[in-house]
């Protein structure tokens, strides 16, 4: 049976191993994040990721919540392009689409659609943003 004081053993490792939020290069140059987890050997697990993809959507909805509080007056399918928008390059650069996001708030889809699809972003997502357009114009996935 373990009996290991977990409290105690996770105030050791965070004392002697540090906290770093970003990751790093430790001491042998391993990627490192966190309270000394080896990236490069160990990695992260599928539960990990997904409480951090689940940590990130969280974000970007309370970006989206700080800087467009109309957003949520969308239907489903249009909040998550935006949310997936703003995931993907941040709330600065999403609004940096001033006519995009007019043609979204007053139900331009065509517009929001093309102006999506003439952005440099478009560029660099390719097929991501040719779907993500489709799903602005036509509210459904």
């Amino acid at each position: 049976m373990n009996t290991l004081d977990m409290p105690t053993m996770i105030a050791e490792l965070r004392r002697d191993e540090g906290v770093r939020l970003k990751p790093y290069r430790d001491t042998v140059g391993k990627l490192t994040i966190g309270v000394g987890r080896n990236l490069d050997d160990v990695g992260i697990s599928e539960d990990e990721a997904n409480a951090m993809l689940q940590n990130d959507i969280s974000g970007a909805c309370g970006d989206l919540d700080d800087a467009l509080p109309w957003w949520e007056t969308l239907d489903p399918v249009r909040q998550r392009v935006l949310v997936n928008m703003c995931f993907n390059m941040g709330i600065e650069t999403l609004l940096g689409f001033h006519a995009t996001l007019g043609a979204v708030q007053r139900g331009d889809w065509q517009a929001a659609h093309d102006g999506m699809l003439a952005s440099h972003w478009a560029d660099q997502v390719g097929a991501r943003a040719q779907r993500l357009a489709n799903m602005m114009l036509t509210g459904e996935a």
